[in-house]
């Protein structure tokens, strides 16, 4: 066996290899002298905000987690089934949360740059 030391991009690695029908080559081990950097916590989601004007019966809820891009709908606004209420940014695509039936915008419980949960819920509908 032999022990090699491998500079890539900078950044050197101790190897050994071992010489048999196949060369062989170890998993490289920690870079020398790289400090790690402390991984960094995930963001928190928003806590949700208080319905304005009551909650309505009907949720309407993020099919993805992501931020939110843009409010569509407003309270009071009259929709029907398929129209978009709240926009979501996910993955760099911009996906339209739609009404899931018709009735009337109750509340929106999320602001333009809150992050999201799968599952959340964005507004409310009566």
């Amino acid at each position: 066996m032999k022990n090699y030391t491998i500079t890539v991009n900078g950044v050197a690695y101790d190897v050994t290899v071992e010489e048999t029908d196949t060369a062989a080559v170890s998993a490289p081990a920690a870079p020398k002298a790289a400090p790690k950097a402390a991984p960094k916590a995930a963001p928190k989601a928003a806590a949700p905000k208080a319905a304005a004007g009551g909650a309505g019966s009907i949720k309407v809820e993020a099919g993805t987690s992501g931020k939110v891009f843009k409010i569509e709908a407003s309270i009071g606004q009259a929709l029907k089934a398929g129209d978009p209420v709240i926009i979501v940014e996910a993955m760099k695509m911009e996906i339209p949360i739609v009404a899931p039936q018709d009735g009337t915008v109750a509340s929106i419980d999320c602001a333009v740059g809150d992050s999201i949960e799968a599952g959340a819920v964005l507004a409310t509908m009566n």
